[in-house]
């Protein structure tokens, strides 16, 4: 799985939201969710924005993206 993927699955569950919620959100088949917690396939950048908004995290939280420590 992809950093995207883990963190994508960690969310969802921490928000205590279903899989088909965050596909009826984002107006998708749920396969194509599924496909995205999988790491087959990554939504679009507006599909990423879609699902920030749906779990209200940010986008780098959302792709798994850790800046503490870097300069």
């Amino acid at each position: 799985m992809s950093q995207f993927s883990d963190s994508l699955r960690s969310i969802r569950k921490q928000s205590q939201k279903k899989q088909r919620e965050a596909a009826e959100y984002l107006g998708i088949n749920i396969r194509t969710y599924q496909n995205y917690e999988g790491g087959k396939s990554e939504p679009s950048i507006p599909q990423l924005i879609r699902l920030a908004d749906f779990f209200m995290v940010s986008l780098d939280e959302l792709v798994g993206r850790d800046w503490i420590g870097r300069s």
